[in-house]
């Protein structure tokens, strides 16, 4: 576990294709009724967590011909987006996941092809 200095998530830029997700508060029982013991999540192969901040996307090299090699490059970078948006809930692999403590909260930082599904609010699905 890494620990990072006390600081505002907003001040925190994601790269690339990596996700910034705060996990779920665990569940302490079963739908059955059974109480669990601690520790049993952290066994889990697959986490459940909120995205907090997500990257600009995968980088696209640029398809600009050179029509003057002598004049000096100056290229944008061009991203393309992440399906994930910043408060959706998102099924994410474990084995794929950095565990971080920003501001004494654990938070896991998930490469965009960790992630397993996205589960959004029905407000953006009409």
């Amino acid at each position: 576990m890494k620990l990072v200095k006390k600081t505002a998530i907003s001040q925190m830029i994601m790269i690339g294709d990596k996700v910034l997700i705060r996990p779920k508060t665990p569940q302490e029982k079963t739908t059955s009724g059974l109480y669990l013991p601690p520790g049993v999540e952290e066994k889990e192969l697959v986490y459940c967590g909120y995205v907090i901040k997500a990257g600009p996307g995968f980088p696209i090299p640029s398809t600009k011909a050179e029509e003057e090699p002598w004049k000096e490059i100056q290229e944008k970078v061009s991203y393309l987006p992440l399906q994930v948006q910043e408060g959706d809930l998102v099924l994410f692999l474990q084995k794929s996941a950095i565990e971080v403590m920003i501001n004494d909260q654990k938070h896991f930082i998930v490469p965009h092809s960790g992630i397993l599904m996205i589960e959004r609010e029905e407000e953006f699905l009409n």
